[in-house]
Formats: structure tokens, C-alpha cells, sequence
């Protein structure tokens, strides 16, 4: 009997141990070789993301999201034999890696995460020199490719070591399915446990995308865009009723506190019957308006039309993940850039109370004019849309000449020449006219310096040498970085500025007219480029130290109120006009400009965001990620913090008033533009 049941302990012991070891993590690591490899590459790829774009070196809850979505998505493999399991996750790592490429070059060029609606824009790199792509991409970017290669190479080694045909002995494949999931499911499960009930919010929006990729991972901010962007196709036959009311709310409350439509001021009517030419300045920033290199200004012609005419030097750009195209369509409607996608892009087929709309139903003829090709951004079906009579784009002008080429197409300088040709003709067969005119070559990389003139970011001085001779030396200072070559590019495009507003003059076609410029952006030039220009020491040739009192800290704040653009009204007798000639302070965005310009040119409008600037006191100028910014403020959303200006004094009540305001802001101009409320309205009219 006894040893009976000596023999059943040591059965039963036997198979415990055996049971054991089968679920072992050993046993696990030898015969999942090639499933861990993908999950840790996949992951680590994800970390590096965030390190070369954020700086963020360790996001628990980003991992852990990725990781979910990692072993989700993976999971599959296993209802396959391991041999045949590098068909799933091959291509999973491909989509992932690819996804953190690039976003990592976007981000470098745009400050911001890609959209996945953006891959129908793709095409936009076959019509770009392959100079101009090559440039985007660094060194740092290509230490993202390394997942699908480190994949491939070690299912080759497994292969050649037979090590599929020895696990295939033991693999349970729909178990380990069965046990990933399961796991899955818990890394699903923390991540839902860790959200706040502002990250729905956020999810719901993607207004702010670092938060998102911070929060939440590369690989589930990109599935979450992709699921928005596939809703904005759809999301526009549900909800329609509920949006129309938001809408309908928020103006009739805006109409309760805000008179801005029914007031006059000075600058009522001041322009009407006046043409209209507006200069989209590619990239150009306000800062650029206070820099001197050697003893020569940077914008010497920005300059001197700002000290003449109406200069707003607090002026933000609103951009999102449309950049050049966002400008323009938030410049002439004054609603914000589409959550999801980029409206020139995604809601092009909509009715838009813009500043070309408008003033055409004033007898105005409407033109744009942009040396690149039509379909870059859907120009040639949304300029349409917003109003221009007439786009001259890339067919329209003269590119027989080599040497007239810059960058991304045909430089500033012979671009203005041919289209002053253009805008003469225009004013022989039209009363009235506002045409705008987009530039080229102040778009990143700024590698054409050979073209760019004489006009160097160096810094020169003189010294005595042994024999008592003055010698001319000089430190390299810019020289050789981005922000060099962009302050070159700068100067360039400041000068063709100037020599077409010289050649408007001597064709008579400043008599009449009103120009208006504006930056479309900032540069997108790292953080690192500015502490480098701020803390450069003139009698080392190097940078200072931190704990040197001249050393500036180019921090979060400083870069995002340095990224302010210059917005100029200027007609060719404001100078010495009191009206005219003025410089205001006040934090004004693109919004603003579209009320602005209504009220001197006497047109109206009902679906503006914006204020006229002349009419308000305490503006806010709200950006896409949720981000806001006033004269006492700026407010960081994604950190929920935020750094007072000016020694300025505000209470919690009105910090919560405008982050209320903010959000409903970018909701209703979000329902504006998916349900094509204007064109709604209208038809509500007609009826």
C-alpha cells in the first residue's frame, strides 16, 4: 500500500514538474522566439519615436498601450504554424515601422504628428524634387528602419536551425492565441483603467496629438486617426441635427456678449472699393523682423512696409497637420483647421463663407496665383471652393529658364515678375480685384544657398594684428546650421518682396490697392537651432553653459510664443496717417484677419470664430491642440499648465471660462465644416 502511494506521489509530482516547465517563462522565451522578437522590437522602435521627436524618454502609459496593441494585432500569427508566422507579423512590423518613420519626419518639418488622412496627399512627394524629400530625412530617422530588418534576419537564423520543425513538436498554436489575447486584454485593460476622463475627450478630437502619442502610444494614436479620418467620410450622414443646434447656440450666445458684428470704429469702410493683393509669405516668422546680421537687417522691406502701414506683431499662425493649406483656409473663412485630416483635403466639397466668396458678391474679380502644381494641397478644386475666379498655378508660369528654379519650384523673385504681368491684366478687365499670391522659396530645406545672394549669418569683426594693420576675421556663428540657411532664404525672400512691390508701384497698380502680407508658419526648426543662435558667445565662437547668467533657456514656452507670424496692412499712403500707421500689440490670430479686413472693406459675414482686432479688448487666440493664448496668458493644454505674460495677474475662474471656451470653439468649427452647416444655413434661407 505504502508503495502504492509512493509511486502516485511521484506520478503526480512528475506531472506538476512536467506541467511546469511547459508553462515556464523558459520554456516560453526558447519556443516564442520569434513573437518576442516582435514585440520587443516593435515597442523599443515606438520608445525611440517619442525620444527623437518629444524628448520624452520614458512614458509608462505610452508603453504599456503600445504593448497592448502589439500583442493584439500579433496574436493572430499564432493561428498559423511558426513557420509560416512570419507572414503576419512581417508585414505588421513593416505598417508599424513605417508608421514611426514617418512621423518622426513629419514631426522634424511640422512640430505635430501625422494624420493618416494625409497618405492620399502622398502623391505630393512625386510632384517635390527628390532633393527636397531627401532632405527631410536624417540620419536619426533611418535608426527606425531597423525592426523589419532585425526580424527578417533572425527567422532567417531560426530557420537555418530548424528551429520551426523542433517547436512545431510541442507548439499549441491555438493556445498561445488564446494566451496572448488574454494578455492583451490585461495591457487593454491598464490602459483604460489609467485614462482620465479627459483622454476620452481628447481621443474623440485628436486636436492634441503629442498628448495622444504621449498618452497613448504611436501605434493606437494612429489607429485612433485612422478610425476618425474614416468616420470624417461618413460621420457627416449622422448627427447632423445635434451639430446644426451647437452651432446655432454658440452664435446666438456669441450675438448676446459680443457686439463685434454691429460696431464700427475707425476702420469701417476705410477700404472699400479698393483691390486687394495679399502676399501668403511661405514660412516667414516675426522674429525674423528684428534680427541684423554684420549691421544688415534681416527684412529690410518687411521692415520699412511694417513702419508705414497697420503692423500686428502679436500675430499666431492656427495651423494643424495642414500647414501651408490650414493658413489659407483659416485666413479667408476664420474657422480653425479640421480635427481630423486637412480640409483642403477631406472637406473641400463644402460651402464656405470666405473672404473670395465674399468679396466676389461684391463685383471684386478673385485670383490665386502659386508657381507649384494645381492638385499640390487640392488647390486646384478648393480655391474653387472658396471663391477664386481664376488659379494660376505652375502651368501658367514660365519655367524655361533653369537658373530661375529654387527648391521646391520657381523662385520668389521671377514669380512676383511674371505674375505682375498677370495682376496688370486683370486690373485692365476688372473694376475691383483681390488676388492672393502664395510663395515658393522660403520652403524648408533652404539648400539653395548659392542662390540666395551674398548675404551672410556669420559675424565679422576687426583686430589689430603685430604691425598695427586692422584685419577683417569672422566667427561662423549661423553658418552651416538650419536656422543659417533659413535666415538666408529669409533675406532672399524679403527682397523679392520688396522688388515686387517696387515693380506693382511702376506699373501703377499701388494707386488703388490695399496689400496685405502675412506668414503662413513658423519654420518647424528644432528647439536645439534657437538655443544654439541665442547662446552663442561672440569672443569664443562657442555657446554658453547653463549656469551662465547670459544663457537663454529655450524652453516649451519660448518656442511656442516665438513661432508668432507677421501680419502688414499697407497701402502706399499710410505712412504718417494716424489711422494707418500704427503698430498694434494685441494677441491676435489667423481668425482674426478674415473680421478684420471685413470691416475696411464693408462686407459682411455670420460664421467668423475670429474678432475684428479693433473691436476687442481681451482677445484669445485658440491653436488646434487645444493650446490658447492671450495678452495676460499662454495655456498649455496637454500639461494643463500655463505661463503668465507680461506680470500679468488672472484668477481660476477665468482660466476655466477660456479652456471652456476653447473646446467649444474647436467643436463648433468642427461641426461647421463636417455638416456643411454654412451651406445649410443657406439652403434653410432659400427655402
Amino acid at each position: 500500500m505504502k508503495v502504492k502511494v509512493k509511486d502516485f506521489l511521484k506520478k503526480t509530482y512528475s506531472k506538476i514538474l512536467t506541467r511546469f516547465k511547459e508553462i515556464s517563462l523558459v520554456l516560453y522565451i526558447k519556443t516564442n522566439v520569434l513573437f518576442i522578437t516582435y514585440v520587443l522590437i516593435n515597442l523599443i522602435n515606438s520608445w525611440l519615436l517619442r525620444i527623437v521627436t518629444m524628448g520624452n524618454l520614458f512614458s509608462f502609459k505610452g508603453m504599456v498601450s503600445d504593448l497592448a496593441f502589439i500583442l493584439v494585432v500579433g496574436s493572430f500569427a499564432y493561428l498559423l504554424k511558426p513557420k509560416k508566422q512570419i507572414r503576419v507579423l512581417m508585414p505588421l512590423t513593416i505598417v508599424m515601422t513605417a508608421a514611426c518613420i514617418i512621423n518622426a519626419v513629419y514631426y522634424e518639418n511640422y512640430v505635430s504628428f501625422t494624420s493618416f488622412s494625409l497618405l492620399s496627399t502622398a502623391s505630393f512627394l512625386g510632384e517635390m524634387d527628390g532633393n527636397v524629400v531627401a532632405n527631410l530625412i536624417q540620419l536619426k530617422d533611418i535608426i527606425l528602419l531597423f525592426p523589419p530588418i532585425v526580424l527578417l534576419l533572425v527567422h532567417i537564423l531560426l530557420k537555418k536551425k530548424k528551429y520551426y520543425d523542433k517547436v512545431e513538436k510541442i507548439e499549441r498554436s491555438k493556445k498561445r492565441f488564446l494566451n496572448t489575447a488574454v494578455l492583451a486584454a490585461v495591457m487593454v485593460f491598464f490602459t483604460i483603467s489609467m485614462m482620465e476622463s479627459s483622454d476620452y475627450s481628447r481621443l474623440k478630437k485628436q486636436w492634441n496629438r503629442e498628448y495622444l502619442v504621449q498618452r497613448f502610444g504611436i501605434y493606437v494614436y494612429q489607429l485612433n486617426d485612422a478610425i476618425k479620418s474614416t468616420q470624417s467620410k461618413f460621420s457627416s450622414m449622422f448627427g447632423y441635427d445635434s451639430a446644426a443646434k451647437t452651432v446655432r447656440e454658440f452664435y446666438e450666445e456669441k450675438q448676446k456678449t459680443d457686439t463685434v458684428n454691429d460696431k464700427t470704429n475707425e476702420y469701417t469702410n476705410i477700404f472699400e472699393g479698393k483691390n486687394v493683393i495679399v502676399i501668403h509669405a511661405e514660412s516667414m516668422m516675426t522674429q525674423n523682423m528684428t534680427l541684423s546680421f554684420n549691421g544688415q537687417e534681416l527684412t529690410p522691406n518687411l521692415n520699412r512696409l511694417a513702419s508705414e502701414g497697420l503692423f500686428f506683431s502679436n500675430y499666431y499662425s492656427q495651423t494643424s497637420v495642414g500647414t501651408s493649406s490650414d493658413t489659407e483656409f483659416t485666413f479667408n473663412t476664420s474657422l480653425m483647421p479640421a480635427s481630423t485630416g486637412t480640409v483642403f483635403v477631406n472637406y473641400w466639397k463644402r460651402t464656405y463663407e470666405a473672404m473670395p466668396n465674399l468679396l466676389r458678391q461684391k463685383g471684386y474679380y478673385t485670383a490665386s496665383m502659386h508657381a507649384n502644381t494645381a492638385s499640390f494641397w487640392n488647390r486646384n478644386v478648393m480655391h474653387e471652393t472658396l471663391g477664386y475666379d481664376h488659379f494660376y498655378a505652375r502651368d501658367s508660369y514660365d519655367y524655361s529658364n533653369e537658373d530661375n528654379v529654387m527648391g521646391m519650384g520657381l523662385s520668389d523673385k521671377e514669380f512676383f515678375k511674371q505674375s505682375v504681368e498677370k495682376i496688370k491684366k486683370i486690373s485692365e478687365e476688372n473694376n475691383n480685384y483681390y488676388v492672393t499670391l502664395i510663395t515658393l522659396t522660403n520652403h524648408t530645406p533652404w539648400d539653395d544657398e548659392d542662390k540666395y545672394g551674398d548675404y551672410t549669418v556669420d559675424y565679422k569683426y576687426t583686430e589689430t594684428d603685430e604691425n598695427g594693420n586692422t584685419v577683417e576675421k569672422s566667427l561662423p556663428y549661423m553658418e552651416g546650421t538650419d536656422l543659417g540657411r533659413y535666415f538666408k532664404s529669409v533675406h532672399y525672400a524679403d527682397s523679392a518682396i520688396g522688388d515686387f512691390v517696387n515693380e506693382l508701384d511702376a506699373a501703377g497698380l499701388l494707386e488703388n490697392t490695399v496689400l496685405v502680407i502675412y506668414g503662413d508658419h513658423d519654420a518647424k526648426i528644432a528647439k536645439k537651432e534657437y538655443s544654439y543662435f541665442y547662446n552663442y558667445d561672440f569672443e569664443t565662437g562657442e555657446q554658453y553653459e547653463k549656469d551662465d547668467p547670459r544663457y537663454v533657456d529655450v524652453d516649451y514656452y519660448n518656442y511656442e510664443l516665438n513661432r508668432k507670424v507677421p501680419f502688414i496692412i499697407w497701402t502706399k499712403d499710410s505712412k504718417g496717417n494716424k489711422t494707418l500707421n500704427q503698430k498694434i500689440d494685441k494677441v491676435m490670430g489667423m481668425y482674426d484677419a478674415m473680421p478684420t479686413l471685413a470691416n475696411m472693406l464693408n462686407f459682411d459675414y455670420e460664421y467668423a470664430l475670429g474678432h475684428d482686432i479693433f473691436n476687442i479688448d481681451d482677445n484669445i487666440v485658440v491653436f488646434p491642440n487645444g493650446n490658447w493664448v492671450t495678452d495676460k496668458m499662454y495655456y498649455n493644454a496637454q500639461k494643463e499648465e500655463y505661463l503668465l505674460l507680461k506680470d500679468s495677474v488672472v484668477n481660476d475662474e477665468e482660466i476655466e471660462n477660456n479652456k471652456a471656451y476653447a473646446n467649444k470653439l474647436l467643436e463648433v468649427s468642427d461641426a461647421i465644416i463636417v455638416y456643411d452647416l454654412e451651406a445649410g444655413e443657406q439652403n434653410e434661407e432659400e427655402k
